[in-house]
C-alpha cells in the first residue's frame, strides 16, 4: 500500500503542522476567546449577586414596611374600636337620660290618672251611699211602712260599708 509508505515521509511534516495548528487555536482560542467569555461570566456572576442583594434588600425594606403598616393598622383599629366604645357609651348614656326624663313624665302622668280615679272613686261611693241610702228608704217605707229620715238612712249606709 502507498498510503502506508509514505508516512514516514510526511510524518514530521503533518506532526509539525499539526503543532502550529493546535498553537494557533491555543493562543486564539484560549488566550483571546477565553477570558473574554470567563469575563462576561464574571460579569454575569457579579451583575446577578449584585441584582440578588438588592431583591433581598427590596424583599426586607418591604417586609420592614409591612410590618410598620401592620402596627399603624392595629393601632388604628384599636383607636377606631375606641371611638365606637366611646360612642356606645355617649349614646346609652343619652338614652338613659331620654329613659329617665321619660319614666318622670309617666310617673307624672301616673300620679295625676290615680288622683283622678281616687277622686273620681270617691265622687262614685258618695253617689253609691246616697242611692243605696234613698233605697234603703224606700224598702224600710214599702217593707215596713215607717218613714226614715235621709239623715238616718245615710248613717246607716255608712256605717253599713264601714263594716263589709
Amino acid at each position: 500500500m502507498p498510503q502506508i509508505a509514505q508516512i514516514a515521509e510526511t510524518y514530521s511534516s503533518q506532526i509539525f503542522y499539526l503543532l502550529v495548528f493546535f498553537g494557533i487555536v491555543f493562543f486564539v482560542v484560549g488566550r483571546g476567546m477565553v477570558p473574554k467569555v470567563m469575563d462576561t461570566v464574571a460579569q454575569r456572576d457579579t451583575t446577578i449577586e449584585g441584582d440578588l442583594a438588592a431583591a433581598r434588600a427590596a424583599r426586607d425594606q418591604a417586609d420592614a414596611e409591612e410590618d410598620a403598616w401592620r402596627v399603624r393598622e392595629n393601632e388604628n383599629r384599636a383607636g377606631a374600636q375606641a371611638l365606637v366604645a366611646e360612642a356606645k357609651a355617649e349614646a346609652a348614656a343619652k338614652n338613659e337620660k331620654k329613659i329617665a326624663a321619660a319614666q318622670k313624665r309617666l310617673d307624672t302622668k301616673l300620679a295625676d290618672a290615680e288622683q283622678r280615679i281616687e277622686k273620681s272613686r270617691a265622687e262614685a261611693l258618695t253617689e253609691v251611699e246616697s242611692v243605696a241610702a234613698e233605697a234603703a228608704q224606700e224598702i224600710v217605707a214599702k217593707l215596713a211602712g215607717a218613714k226614715v229620715t235621709a239623715a238616718k238612712a245615710q248613717a246607716a249606709v255608712k256605717e253599713a260599708m264601714a263594716h263589709a
